[in-house]
Parts: structure tokens; C-alpha cells; sequence
């Protein structure tokens, strides 16, 4: 085993735990695994909503090629494969549904009413300490959290070195990601486990949203300019694997996970194309307002729900009435905020699709009085 990896024997709980025949690391996998916020991966937009394509990415199938990835690195590196398991398996939970988009337009809502900025890694970090077991957490281990928390794909580096944290550092970085706007751009994993996870989250993603843009006859593999194909290959699996073998070839028996220059250099290039051909073409401006009218409409319904106590809404109904006395101490702004974010991208569409069908036959009612 790496001299660097951290050890089972140095995992931190938040909760007192009774132990059992498992590694800590190995149980917060089981914890994770059998979270309701695992099983709705199933259905959560990766890139690409509303088309009609089998084989477009779903985040669940992107959360495993995450953990794959990761393992084979961790392996590869004599690093502890559990954590790097538990934390890529955990660390898209907190994703909203449709993808980005959604997440963008829960940030306005979230800013607009009082309750901080919203993101993803942070609320997957929320759902395991405070909404997962019916509000009362999961005790997950520091590191796993950590890993989690500072996963964000979207930051390239070209050299990833961890940054040793105690408890009450840890909290402090979550606490301030609400307050600050730029507070996850400084994030920085404590081991080096979850540097892995940082950059499998990248690699995993990278090449795989091309097979589903090319799907979309958005683009095709010809269109990657040379300069990208020529050092990572011009196919997904080819990318994968030159990253892979790159960051074992500079990160072997090192305190730190590295690239090359020439590939650290190709992958900020291809992040750009992906941009530029993909994501900002994943949705139409119909689409995006329609979502943006549909998570609102959704807020400001179940807001009013809260406040007149309508016990045949899903929020009370389903998901207030199962949590515990802790949990409701939140405000009615953020249990609407963590409802809205642990949907489906089905289940969005049929409470919306519920809430027009009641106001329209509330419409027609007073209409013949």
C-alpha cells in the first residue's frame, strides 16, 4: 500500500459507531449504496433531458464510471479503494434534477430566499449528515464527506495534493460554501483518495458527453480539433485510458496526484470544446424557460402547502410526515429547497403536471359558480 493512503485505522467519525466486521470506509459504501438518494440516480439527468435515446447518460450510469475509474487508479496507486469507492458513489447525491440547469435555477431560488448558494457537491455532503435516515444522517466518515464536498470536475489542475483537515475545518469549509460564491473553487480534498475522485469525476465524463452529443448529432468525433486527439486520443475509451496511464506514470509512490503538462494541457482544450459544442447547446431556450417556470411554479406551491399545513401534498404526505422532529426544525424555505433538489427528473414533471391539472380545474370550477 502507498506510504500516502490514508488508513482505515485513521477514519473519523462525527457520531460515536459500534463497530463490526467491516472497514469504515467499506460501510460507508453500504451506507451510501442503500440511500433512497442513490436509488433516484436512476432517474437524473447527466447532460442531456428531454430526448428520446436509451443510451444517453443518466447520472447513475456516470456516478459508476466515476467509481470504476477511480478504483482503477486506486488500485493502480496503492491507495485505499473504499474511500475512493465511498466517495465516487456519494458524490453526485445532492444533484438536482435536469442536470446543471436545474442546479443553476435552484441557486436563484435558494439566494433569492435567504438560505445561501446551492450546489451540488455541498448538498450531497447535507443529504448524507442531515437528510438521509429520515432526517437524522448517515455518520458517515470525515474522509468520505470530504472527498464528496471537494469533488468538483469542473476545476482542472494539473497537480491535485491533498490538504489535512480536522472536523471543525471540514464544517467550517461546508458552512462557508452557503455565504461565499467562490467558496468551492478553493476546496481541496484531505487525502489522497478523494484527489482520485476529483479527477475520475473529469475523466469519466470528458469523452463519454462527446459519445452522447454525437448521439444527438450535435457534433462527431472529426470535429475534436488535432491538437486534443493527437495526445488523448480521438474515442472515449482512448481518452480514458491516456489520462489513466498518465496519472500513474507522474503520481506512483508520490504524496500528490499529477499530469503532464501536454495532457493537463489537452484536457483544459477539450473541457473548452465541450463547452462551446455541448453544454451550452444541451438545452434550447424553450426548454431552459420551461424548466425555469417548472421549479419555480414547484416552490412557490409547495411554500404555500407549508403554510396552510395541506396534508395532501407530496411534501407533507410523503416526505415531512416520515422525518424526524430534528429535521423540521428547518425553515419551510430550506425543506422546500432539499425536496425540490432530491427529485427525479420524472417525478418533477408529474407534480408540475399536477399542479396545472389542480389549478385548471380550480379555474373551472369558479368559472360555473
Amino acid at each position: 500500500m502507498n506510504m500516502y493512503a490514508c488508513k482505515n485505522e485513521e477514519a473519523i467519525y462525527f457520531d460515536k459507531i459500534e463497530s463490526d466486521f467491516r472497514t469504515p470506509f467499506f460501510r460507508d459504501i453500504d451506507k451510501i449504496l442503500y440511500s433512497l438518494a442513490f436509488a433516484r440516480y436512476m432517474d437524473k439527468t447527466q447532460v442531456f433531458s428531454f430526448k428520446d435515446n436509451d443510451h444517453l447518460t443518466k447520472r447513475m450510469i456516470h456516478v459508476l464510471y466515476v467509481s470504476k475509474i477511480a478504483r482503477t487508479l486506486g488500485r493502480s496507486l496503492g491507495l485505499n479503494e473504499d474511500l475512493i469507492e465511498a466517495g465516487a458513489l456519494g458524490h453526485d447525491l445532492g444533484h438536482t434534477p435536469f442536470g446543471h440547469v436545474g442546479e443553476a435555477i435552484l441557486n436563484e431560488i435558494s439566494l433569492k430566499n435567504g438560505c445561501g448558494y446551492f450546489n451540488h457537491n455541498v448538498h450531497s455532503v447535507r443529504l448524507l449528515m442531515n437528510i438521509e435516515n429520515y432526517g437524522n444522517g448517515k455518520n458517515i466518515t470525515l474522509q468520505t464527506l470530504d472527498a464528496i464536498l471537494c469533488h468538483n470536475g469542473e476545476i482542472v489542475e494539473g497537480i491535485y495534493k491533498p490538504c489535512k483537515k480536522t472536523k471543525e475545518k471540514f464544517l467550517k469549509e461546508y458552512e462557508s460554501t452557503y455565504k461565499d460564491k467562490d467558496a468551492c473553487k478553493k476546496l481541496s480534498p484531505m487525502t489522497l483518495e478523494g484527489c482520485v475522485v476529483r479527477i475520475s469525476d473529469l475523466i469519466a465524463y470528458l469523452g463519454r458527453d462527446i459519445d452522447d452529443a454525437i448521439r444527438m448529432n450535435l457534433l462527431k468525433w472529426e470535429d475534436v480539433p488535432e491538437n486534443i486527439t493527437k495526445v488523448l486520443g480521438s474515442k472515449n475509451s482512448e481518452i480514458v485510458k491516456t489520462i489513466i496511464n498518465d496519472i500513474i506514470r507522474n503520481s506512483e509512490g508520490k504524496n500528490y496526484i499529477k499530469l503532464s503538462e501536454d495532457v493537463y494541457k489537452a484536457i483544459n482544450d477539450l473541457k473548452d470544446f465541450n463547452y462551446k459544442n455541448i453544454y451550452y447547446k444541451a438545452y434550447t431556450d424553450e426548454e431552459r424557460n420551461l424548466l425555469k417556470t417548472m421549479i419555480n411554479t414547484l416552490f412557490d406551491t409547495y411554500m404555500e402547502d407549508l403554510k396552510t399545513n395541506n396534508k395532501e401534498s407530496n411534501i407533507i404526505k410523503s416526505y415531512l410526515s416520515n422525518m424526524s422532529e430534528e429535521y423540521k426544525k428547518n425553515s419551510s424555505e430550506r425543506i422546500v429547497i432539499d425536496y425540490i433538489a432530491g427529485m427525479t427528473d420524472d417525478y418533477t414533471l408529474k407534480e408540475y403536471n399536477k399542479i396545472l391539472k389542480t389549478k385548471h380545474n380550480n379555474i373551472e370550477v369558479q368559472n360555473e359558480i
